[in-house]
């Protein structure tokens, strides 16, 4: 469907175009896969773009998967049908590890800065695509902690159920395509792959 997450952010700008040239817009890309989407997205509207860092809480044994999110301002979503076998001991051991790995990437990045103020603007939250949504929940928490006026989820691509959860959470949610058999994010791009530090880095360095 997308060749690449620069094609789809360019789509997803298209999709998000009343949004072009509003002053109280912030984009926040989830790194690092909705990065160069939500660059994209942001250099179409001509809004300040910035990054919300929200880490996936995995599973021991099966890291790919999570049962909830944490995002950086101590945010946080689980899913108690997901984590009833857990011990409290390993689910406070994987938040600590998270919560590491988040102050870890605020430092290089977004070079330790501290998120900008959110407080009465309409912020755009983008991912490279919504699979269990988690990460997305806890991102959607800190806005509403924070005062946003509005808050739009925006993605290329998420699952039905998922998206439809969502958007009972937030005032729009946009999303590109939801696949009858969705199972990862991958599917959709002909070039998928995980996005480095040094890559992240270079896309929000291009002007």
């Amino acid at each position: 469907m997308f060749k690449n997450r620069r094609e789809a952010g360019e789509k997803l700008a298209i999709a998000l175009e009343k949004y072009k040239n509003k002053e109280d817009i912030i984009v926040l890309a989830l790194p690092k896969g909705g990065i160069e989407v939500a660059f994209e997205v942001a250099k179409y509207l001509n809004a300040k773009f910035s990054l919300l860092i929200v880490r996936k809480l995995p599973f021991p044994d099966n890291p790919e998967a999570g049962f909830g999110a944490i995002a950086e301002d101590g945010s946080m979503y689980i899913n108690k049908q997901s984590s009833w076998y857990l011990s409290e001991k390993e689910i406070n051991d994987i938040i600590f590890s998270q919560s590491q790995e988040i102050k870890r990437r605020i430092s290089i990045l977004r070079k330790g800065e501290p998120l900008p103020n959110l407080t009465n603007k309409t912020v755009i939250l983008i991912d490279d695509g919504i699979a269990a949504g988690s990460t997305m929940r806890a991102a959607i928490m800190l806005c509403k902690k924070q005062g946003v006026k509005k808050i739009i989820v925006a993605a290329p691509v998420a699952g039905k159920d998922v998206a439809g959860r969502l958007k009972e959470l937030v005032d729009e949610l946009v999303i590109l395509e939801m696949p009858y058999n969705f199972r990862a994010v991958a599917q959709v791009y002909g070039d998928w792959y995980d996005v480095s530090d040094e890559e992240a880095l270079e896309i929000m360095g291009r002007p």
